[in-house]
């Protein structure tokens, strides 16, 4: 599998990192397609199985999931070679007939897909700068001592803004022009890191006057390398960086993932190597941010849906869409970006979940990256350890979240990732003109998520059937969406009555609630209910 960064769509280097075309209408890719994992024998992704029936005695790298002895056992059997051993995976290489041969004996096979990242925020248009200054009676948060594990093309820690905020980094790069470099070569990395904690008193330059800070200034990145000089990387690095942060989580207080990066989604959310190392951090009680991915628009400029990228498909993660706020503050001219990917997943499952500001976002520039060498015009302002460029993409929303989830986690500390996840979406701004499957919950507001934090949930009350149910929903559907929804079953959806289970989402009537069983404090939300 190759994960690629979620930035705007550009050609890095002779390559395209994002541009795949579908004209396959949103009904059919909910309703009608078969589900990935019916399948007999081990669970193949369509490219795989594709790669098989062709007879190809080319080989391809797979991640292959079991323990070291098993994967080692199995390898022999088949005359597979083992490429690298993970704490939960291992990555082989295979040709079409020994991918068959195993294909009877083990669940299932996933390519090493590439990878490749996803491209001053304004934080008046989340409401960070009320965090800063406090809300709910509470002093300000910054998210102080939070630990933020930034898996992307590392961080150049020369820039001023960052100094100080990288306080752990690591290579998980192989054969990279650069071995061993744990600073940043691309770019990307660098400005995500400054999206989400940087923090300068400087101008960006003489003609802008104005000193530059992220989303929360007083959290610590922890930067784990896994995307190259040239945007891209793979899954088994982005897998191996996300197994350290769960084994290193108490030793640096990291309570987020943040994954500006993705593939496209080849299976389900059940079978993706990706996917199942995200939901591995999240039980382990990090919160986990993905990028949406920027396929919203094929070539011709057409709008589509059904392209969220893993694994920002996994229902466990905050699978975040990004926003074009005109460059202004105000909420009320803020859009869905064309190229942000829209749900729903190849599971069925509505995503994203929420979304923030991603286009044009002004933030910090490597020294001698290949992004800024490569498009000069990226360049905003200043000039070496005060050099600034701007970047748009679904990456920068994800860190523009990963950075909220700081602040709300300072205020307070016993989340879990289910009730942070609530928060935000609970606090969320519904954006009708970009629908569920658009921006999910809405537009981030960082001030009242953290309000959530400190004070719960806002309790609504809905009358169902003439019984007044207390509820956390945050939305009405349209009354015909909602009914169209109660008709349908997909996968794991439920239909009971009028109630309607569909991955981690509740609807009930023309109602959503997010998340199916939450403990807030002393109270249980339970569905709907509160008991």
């Amino acid at each position: 599998m190759s994960v690629g960064y979620q930035g705007a769509k550009m050609t890095t280097r002779g390559k395209t990192v994002w541009g795949f075309k579908l004209t396959t209408a949103l009904a059919v890719i909910v309703f009608t397609s078969a589900p990935v994992w019916a399948q007999s024998g081990a669970r193949l992704s369509d490219s795989l199985r594709e790669h098989v029936a062709s007879g190809s005695t080319a080989s391809l790298d797979l991640i292959f999931h079991g323990s070291a002895d098993e994967v080692r056992a199995i390898a022999a059997r088949h005359g597979v070679r083992v490429m690298k051993i993970l704490a939960n995976d291992a990555v082989i290489r295979a040709t079409a007939a020994q991918i068959q041969a195993l294909s009877a004996e083990v669940d299932h096979l996933s390519r090493d897909v590439e990878v490749t990242s996803f491209m001053s925020v304004t934080n008046e248009a989340i409401g960070a700068d009320q965090v800063w200054a406090g809300v709910a009676g509470a002093p300000g948060f910054t998210g102080a001592g939070i630990g933020i594990a930034l898996i992307d093309s590392g961080v150049w820690t020369g820039h001023r803004s960052l100094a100080g905020r990288v306080v752990f980094a690591k290579d998980f790069v192989e054969d990279d022009n650069k071995p061993g470099s744990i600073e940043d070569p691309y770019g990307h990395g660098t400005h995500i890191g400054a999206i989400i904690a940087g923090s300068s008193p400087y101008p960006q330059d003489s003609t802008l006057q104005t000193p530059f800070r992220g989303v929360a200034p007083g959290a610590n990145l922890i930067s784990l390398r896994v995307i190259g000089a040239d945007g891209s990387g793979r899954a088994s690095n982005v897998i191996e960086a996300i197994d350290w942060v769960i084994s290193n989580r108490k030793r640096y207080n990291i309570r987020v993932i943040n994954l500006s990066l993705g593939a496209p989604a080849e299976q389900s959310y059940r079978d993706d190597p990706l996917c199942e190392a995200v939901e591995r951090a999240v039980h382990a009680g990090i919160v986990v941010v993905a990028a949406a991915g920027n396929r919203g628009k094929d070539d011709q400029g057409r709008s589509v849906h059904g392209l969220i990228d893993s694994p920002g498909i996994d229902p466990y993660v905050i699978t975040v869409g990004a926003l074009n706020t005109k460059g202004t503050a105000w909420r009320s001219d803020d859009e869905l970006a064309s190229y942000s990917s829209k749900g729903p997943t190849i599971d069925g499952i509505i995503k994203p979940d929420l979304a923030a500001p991603g286009n044009k976002i002004v933030s910090a520039e490597a020294l001698g990256g290949s992004l800024s060498v490569d498009h000069a015009m990226l360049h905003a302002a200043g000039a070496g350890e005060d050099a600034y460029m701007m970047l748009s993409g679904t990456s920068m929303s994800a860190g523009v979240v990963s950075g909220t989830v700081a602040l709300v986690l300072e205020a307070n500390a016993k989340l879990t990732p289910a009730q942070v996840k609530m928060a935000l979406q609970q606090s969320a701004t519904f954006m009708p003109e970009a629908g569920l499957v658009g921006a999910g919950a809405g537009s981030l507001n960082s001030a009242a998520a953290v309000n959530a934090a400190i004070s719960g949930p806002a309790i609504q009350s809905t009358v169902i059937g003439g019984e007044t149910v207390q509820s956390t929903g945050v939305m009405t559907l349209d009354p015909r969406t909602a009914h169209a929804l109660k008709r349908r079953t997909f996968g794991d959806e439920i239909l009971w009555g009028d109630e309607i289970l569909w991955g981690d989402h509740i609807i009930w009537g023309d109602h959503i609630i997010w998340g199916d069983h939450i403990i807030w404090d002393d109270r249980i939300i339970w569905g709907s209910h509160i008991v």
